[in-house]
């Protein structure tokens, strides 16, 4: 996995990134492929981890590779220089074959779902499942009060990975946020992959509020649940969207939320979309653009929530989703980047993200 960093967490890259690597086995060089850099900048505080916070590109899997080459330029125009302090990031997710426990958190009481919107827990893989390492973790979790909310990501990167990769894949991601960015954990809650496998992300519990690093301005009282791979080039499949529904019901279902439903959150930062303190009408289910400006996650996926929250509502409702089958609307959902009461600001997709 490669990807590209900087000093300044508070720069953005004004401009293109690109890489291409040499395949390991045949020596041939891959085309040349962008670096998504409307990213999150690395959390601050307490939970950034033991080294300075980083900017940084998303990381992108490339397979087994013993060369790579970089190219970075500015956009013309740009008002300010590139940032300073660039670094190329190659990550090996080769497993230590010591396995350190988990820091204990102090996690709330878990909570029950009502009876008209509790869904069963989905399988899920934990962190051994993937090889976590957890002695990089440097501060315990922490927990919001409840779950109001889903966001849905996609990882970008490739698509062309072999489902028995997704260990490594996600392996890859929790080292490159840890050691390369400097966060505490992985950013996301949950990851899933094409073959609709769900994987506990960030430490804490998986029947827990756990505050995560995945939606800027909106990390507290959310789950993120990300996709591996670029949506805005591969669509979804039945059994993924069925996935990220079990997850999403799941998990609201324990607040008493219904997912297809709607949620007030407040914005904790000024994420280029709200201001600090607005407070927002968003879909229960909801895609990270409608709280970053971002692509994430793809335009392929974002045109699948409504299918995804209807899902969503099948599980609550105590039958079993299938997106194969039909299934009842349940009320009606916000539109697209829905708010109540407040005035957005236009999105622009060359700003940076931040979680």
């Amino acid at each position: 996995m490669v990807g590209l960093t900087w000093a300044d967490s508070r720069a953005r890259l004004d401009g293109t990134a690109e890489v291409r690597t040499r395949d390991r086995l045949t020596g041939v060089w891959s085309a040349w492929r962008a670096l998504e850099t409307d990213v999150r900048t690395p959390e601050v505080g307490a939970a950034a981890g033991r080294s300075a916070p980083r900017a940084g590109t998303q990381p992108l899997w490339t397979g087994p590779s013993d060369g790579v080459q970089v190219r970075v330029t500015a956009r013309p125009g740009a008002r300010a220089p590139l940032p300073g302090g660039l670094r190329l990031e190659l990550v090996d997710p080769a497993v230590d074959p010591a396995v350190v426990p988990a820091a204990d958190g102090a996690p709330p009481a878990p909570a029950s779902g009502t009876s008209g919107t509790a869904a069963p827990r989905p399988a899920v893989t934990p962190r051994a499942g993937w090889g976590a390492d957890e002695s990089l973790v440097a501060d315990p979790p922490r927990y919001s009060a409840e779950t109001k909310a889903v966001f849905v990501h996609h990882t970008a990167g490739s698509n062309d990975y072999a489902c028995a990769e997704s260990p490594d894949i996600i392996r890859a991601i929790f080292l490159y946020h840890v050691r390369s960015q400097g966060w505490n954990d992985i950013g996301y809650q949950f990851l899933v992959d094409k073959c609709g496998t769900v994987f506990e992300g960030r430490a804490g519990g998986t029947d827990q509020p756990v505050v995560g690093a995945q939606t800027y301005g909106f990390n507290t009282d959310t789950t993120g649940v990300a996709v591996l791979g670029n949506y805005n080039d591969a669509v979804s499949s039945p059994v993924l969207r069925d996935a990220i529904a079990a997850v999403a019901a799941w998990k609201l279902g324990l607040y008493g939320h219904d997912a297809a439903g709607t949620a007030e959150l407040t914005a904790a930062a000024d994420s280029g979309l709200f201001e600090k303190g607005q407070k927002v009408v968003l879909n229960r289910i909801s895609g990270h653009r409608d709280g970053y400006p971002t692509e994430c996650p793809g335009d392929n996926l974002y045109a699948d929530l409504p299918t995804i929250r209807r899902l969503a509502a099948v599980a609550q409702a105590g039958r079993t989703p299938s997106a194969a089958g039909s299934v009842s609307a349940g009320p009606a959902p916000l539109p697209s980047s829905p708010v109540t009461g407040v005035t957005r600001r236009p999105r622009d997709v060359s700003r940076p993200g931040r979680a």
